[in-house]
């Protein structure tokens, strides 16, 4: 369909929408407020267990996000297949632009959405994907800071009340094992797993995650004594007799609630953020791990590892969404991030050793 708006949506789905929901509520994250209207009392519920860290008192939102379950649109759209990064494969996302907003398809799974200035709406299978819908609503709290000027770098992070560390590295690479690792440390609090909103304001860098829980492969869960049981017996032990290669590229995911493994008042999303790791090892490498402080400016290959697309759902604030040949502006990161140390992990991937080197790091003033 051709020349289609909004609104055309908005009225098509008017029906479903008029579905009885449940009692809506409340999201907060960095003072950004979002209000959740769900039609279905099983995804609420999913939900509400989820964002239970960060839910609060009903209040005027700056954002109402409809979950709605499945619809047939009376028209048909001519969607175009969303070019992944470099690396990534398989088919994900596509996207029918409308005048002033966009359509984008779940190709896997059907579950669609309807990204405009002045709705985010969520249709389809949703009950059977609440990992989509989740994701769905982090990306508006996501839209809503990189339109004030926060970049968005592909990273975990864990905080002390004097420190913040990041994470960052290609997807496997470990950062993800590396951050729940440090949890161990005496006085962290986890800050985010995959994605962390950086700014600078004034001499502070300030960092910001957003409510989404560490998503795990089984190496992370094998390998961190804590996480023994958040798997059944039988499943752990057949991962435990896999080969060392095998384990590591296995992607078989599973959320892991902070609250549940560490205990309470574990999770801070706000961080001032003072140093970033890049994890630049190898399993096939023989020399010792290594943290060695590097200037990010010469090295544009861990940027990269860094910078993060805002993806097909993000609307800039001139108007445009933002497309699959975008580019990023290395600028913008290289500015956010001029106070803070960088650092590269080489050599070979011990987890122990960099343990030691992220206690040494977190229990310095």
């Amino acid at each position: 369909m051709s020349g289609a708006r909004v609104q055309d949506i908005v009225d098509a789905l008017a029906p479903v929408k008029a579905t009885r929901h449940v009692d809506p509520f409340y999201l907060s994250v960095g003072g950004y407020v979002l209000e959740v209207r769900c039609t279905s009392n099983k995804l609420l519920a999913e939900l509400l267990r989820y964002f239970q860290h960060v839910i609060t008192a009903p209040s005027e939102p700056a954002r109402i996000v409809h979950v709605l379950g499945p619809a047939e649109l009376p028209f048909a759209f001519d969607f175009a297949e969303w070019i992944r990064e470099p690396g990534k494969t398989g088919r994900k996302d596509a996207i029918a632009n409308l005048e002033n907003g966009r359509l984008i398809l779940k190709v896997r799974t059907g579950v669609q959405f309807l990204q405009a200035p002045d709705w985010s709406i969520a249709f389809g299978p949703t009950e059977d994907f609440s990992n989509q819908v989740i994701n769905f609503i982090n990306t508006q709290v996501l839209n809503h800071f990189q339109r004030d000027g926060w970049v968005t770098c592909h990273a975990a992070a864990v905080s002390t009340d004097r420190k913040g560390l990041a994470i960052s590295g290609l997807s496997g690479g470990g950062k993800s094992t590396t951050m729940l690792r440090l949890m161990e440390v005496a006085g962290t609090r986890y800050v985010t797993n995959d994605r962390l909103l950086v700014r600078q304001t004034g001499n502070i860098t300030s960092a910001l995650g957003i409510p989404k829980l560490p998503r795990i492969n089984p190496g992370t869960i094998v390998t961190n004594e804590r996480l023994s049981g958040l798997i059944d017996e039988e499943r752990e032990e057949e991962l435990k007799n896999l080969e060392p290669d095998e384990l590591w590229h296995l992607e078989e995911k599973y959320d892991l609630f902070i609250d549940d493994i560490y205990g309470p008042g574990r999770i801070s999303h706000n961080a001032n953020l003072t140093d970033f790791w890049v994890l630049n090892w190898s399993r096939d490498n023989g020399a010792p791990t290594g943290v060695s402080k590097v200037k990010l400016n010469d090295r544009e290959d861990l940027l990269a590892a860094i910078m993060k697309s805002p993806g097909p759902f993000y609307q800039t604030r001139e108007g445009p969404f933002w497309t699959d040949r975008s580019p990023l502006e290395t600028d913008t990161y290289l500015s956010a991030l001029q106070d803070i140390h960088v650092w590269e992990v080489t050599g070979r991937i011990d987890f122990d050793a960099l343990f030691d080197a992220g206690t040494e790091l977190l229990g310095q003033p």
